[in-house]
């Protein structure tokens, strides 16, 4: 793969100072922005496929954010004996997707409604990646990355564990720290050409290829965080 992927030019090199009072004040009042009809649709329609998985006894892990699918089907590789979904909100994206094995489907839905509604439904997964999500690289776009988000603690409620990849450092320390706040202990660090796991998603793939410094973030949520 040819590398020229830009490196992120940004006005932060330290986490956001805002950080730990948006944390607080997320986790202090939850979310009551309306669920978009299509994210209910979209949920309702593979429900049956996680009751079922349950029923089996089989886990359930989500690859937020998953673009074309290309993730999901490594993913998928991984955890053979799941159930794997891969959600991500634009169709044009999940149209590029590759054939996927069995046991892995893709979803179209908004993130941050998906995210709610599997709460609400006691969904609980064993694995959870978030692969290069969007960095919002300005500071006053804290709110739009995930740990900045409103949205954060059902991201946390819905437990397992988490996995978080980024081309830019300050947003996996910005994470790490959110996680740290709601008493969730993180391994953060840098992902290598040669390493084992490295190019889950073609997005990192790239980011390698072009000599960036690519960084992952780990936790394990083994209850439900409020």
């Amino acid at each position: 793969m040819i590398g020229n992927s830009r490196s992120i030019v940004d006005a932060q090199t330290a986490p956001h100072a805002d950080l730990a009072e948006r944390v607080a004040r997320h986790r202090r009042s939850p979310w009551q922005r309306p669920i978009a009809d299509h994210s209910r649709d979209a949920f309702n329609a593979v429900a049956p496929l996680v009751a079922a998985a349950r029923a089996e006894g089989r886990a359930l892990v989500l690859d937020s954010g998953c673009g074309t699918g290309d993730s999901t089907r490594v993913i998928a590789d991984r955890h053979a004996d799941a159930l794997v979904l891969g959600i991500d909100k634009s169709d044009h994206r999940l149209g590029r997707a590759p054939t996927l094995p069995g046991h892995a489907q893709l979803v179209r839905a908004d993130l941050q409604d998906f995210w709610r509604l599997a709460v609400d439904a006691r969904w609980q997964v064993r694995a959870h990646y978030l692969l290069y999500p969007n960095p919002w690289p300005k500071p006053g776009h804290l709110q739009r990355r995930w740990h900045g988000h409103p949205v954060f603690p059902s991201l946390l409620a819905l437990g397992g564990a988490i996995e978080l990849r980024t081309n830019w450092a300050v947003y996996a320390q910005e994470f790490a720290a959110a996680l740290s706040l709601c008493d969730v202990t993180a391994e953060r660090n840098e992902i290598g050409a040669d390493d084992p796991g490295a190019g889950i998603s073609p997005f990192e793939r790239k980011y390698l290829a072009s000599g960036q410094r690519c960084v992952r973030v780990r936790a394990h949520l083994p209850e439900p965080i409020g």
